[in-house]
């Protein structure tokens, strides 16, 4: 074993096939979207080189609301890290403290994840019905009928609405993640906690959330990339409306591309999309950085 891992040959060999898959799905699409970005094309006929121009456009004369769409998804993503991520470790930990059916209910806050966006799409789209949706005929019943609303169709309440279904669906996977790495805690720490006198916050607190730290790590990666990167979801709901009030770069950029036949445009928004998500990757591994480290 020592031999093969000292011979360079060997490891290129080994390492080859998986690098041409990645350069051939990762590394050419994001060349060719940035070399499509610095074009005026249409995506038929010749694109015209026009430099930065397409980047100008969006980000300083913000053209078609682009700004708003940052605005959106960076609301998003502070509240994926500030709501979604704290329910999830709750759920995770009292999972893994060991309740009866624990590993049913591992199942069932697993199923949104897997489940097609466009069918949660549809469901939420029923239960936010201003006229027979779920969540207004429940608030009339309570008689509280007053707080009824077009959720999705009203420009207040659109952003909120949508991040809901975000959590729901999503929520059942960060948990899983942190669920794994609770258990994999020796239980001879908890139990040397519970020894000393520590109550289930104090050993929570001051035990678990630091050694399972790496995992929050990758779990609020996760969570703010998505963010940045959703599209499914909120096409189905909204489509980016109304008023633009749930427009995200994902759904400007497909409306650019499809509908408005401008690939220049779309490609840029598609490299912002790309530099945003390594921006924020790295600023979170820098500040987690300094976690590792006490």
């Amino acid at each position: 074993m020592e031999k093969v891992l000292s011979d360079k040959k060997a490891i290129l060999i080994f390492i080859l096939p998986a690098f041409l898959i990645f350069f051939s799905i990762t590394v050419i699409p994001i060349i060719s979207s940035v070399y499509y970005s610095t074009l005026d094309w249409d995506g038929i006929g010749k694109g015209v080189f026009v430099g930065l121009k397409n980047y100008y456009d969006l980000i300083v004369v913000n053209s078609d609301g682009f700004g708003q769409t940052i605005l959106n998804t960076v609301i998003l993503a502070i509240l994926s890290v500030f709501v979604q991520l704290p329910i999830a470790l709750i759920l995770a930990m009292i999972l893994a403290s060991g309740v009866k059916g624990e590993g049913f209910f591992r199942s069932v806050y697993f199923v949104p994840v897997i489940v097609s966006t466009v069918v949660i799409g549809q469901m939420w789209l029923k239960i936010y019905n201003p006229e027979y949706g779920l969540l207004n005929v429940f608030l009339k019943n309570l008689g509280l009928g007053f707080l009824a609303n077009e959720w999705i169709g009203n420009t207040k309440t659109a952003l909120m609405s949508v991040f809901i279904p975000l959590v729901w669906q999503y929520i059942g996977y960060h948990m899983l993640l942190q669920y794994a790495a609770i258990k994999s805690i020796p239980d001879e720490i908890i139990e040397a906690a519970k020894i000393d006198g520590a109550s289930k916050f104090k050993t929570a607190l001051n035990i678990i959330i630091p050694l399972i730290i790496p995992m929050i790590e990758v779990s609020m990666v996760f969570a703010v990339i998505g963010s940045f990167k959703t599209f499914d979801l909120i096409y189905v709901l909204t489509n980016g409306g109304p008023m633009h009030a749930t427009e995200v770069p994902g759904t400007l950029m497909y409306n650019m591309i499809v509908q408005r036949n401008a690939y220049g445009s779309g490609a840029s928004i598609a490299v912002i999309i790309v530099a945003e998500c390594l921006a924020f990757s790295l600023v979170i591994q820098s500040i987690f950085r300094r976690f590792h480290k006490i």
